[in-house]
């Protein structure tokens, strides 16, 4: 089992529940999914970087991205509706869990000048967003094979409606935010 969801079990979800007053175990917030979304904007004059965006998110997430496409056209961006301009993956229960562990332990401490994620990244339904500048954090990825260097969104889905309970949630999982 995930060492992170493990931990969810035994540690996170006592506190959570003392802390809130949750009457029982499944009105606790938790992780839903994770979404890591690459938009590739430069697609639309070199057709390669899709593919190499592609490659690089399968093998940084471990499952065969989706690419998005365009939804209308937009002359000013050259851009034609049903165009790929980046590419995202879903991922849930066990391997949703051993990313996040790999981005807490490994990526975030990677980042050059890293101080803390900032706590106001939340959404007002209690989602909290990550974006990284470059997929070369990653250590799967290595920086001879790197064309380009791409930014990624990583958007942390988790039940239940409050910015408060959900900070609180990925604080307790090893989320290192800044302390303001």
């Amino acid at each position: 089992m995930a060492r992170l969801l493990e931990k969810y079990k035994q540690q996170v979800i006592p506190q959570l529940i003392e802390k809130y007053r949750h009457r029982n175990r499944l009105s606790v917030p938790k992780l839903q999914k994770i979404v890591v979304n690459m938009g590739i904007g430069r697609a639309t004059e070199n057709k390669k970087l899709i593919d190499e965006g592609v490659k690089h998110l399968s093998v940084i997430a471990g499952q065969k991205p989706l690419i998005t496409k365009a939804k209308k056209a937009i002359s000013g961006f050259k851009l034609r509706k049903g165009q790929a301009i980046g590419c995202k993956v879903t991922l849930r229960g066990k391997r949703m869990y051993e990313f996040l562990d790999r981005i807490i332990s490994i990526v975030l401490p990677r980042i050059r000048d890293f101080r803390g994620l900032p706590a106001g990244s939340f959404d007002g339904r209690g989602n909290y967003t990550i974006g990284l500048t470059e997929q070369i954090v990653f250590p799967e990825i290595s920086v001879e094979s790197v064309e380009f260097v791409q930014g990624m969104d990583i958007t942390l889905v988790i039940t239940g409606n409050s910015n408060e309970q959900s900070f609180e949630l990925l604080r307790l999982l090893g989320m290192p935010f800044r302390s303001e």
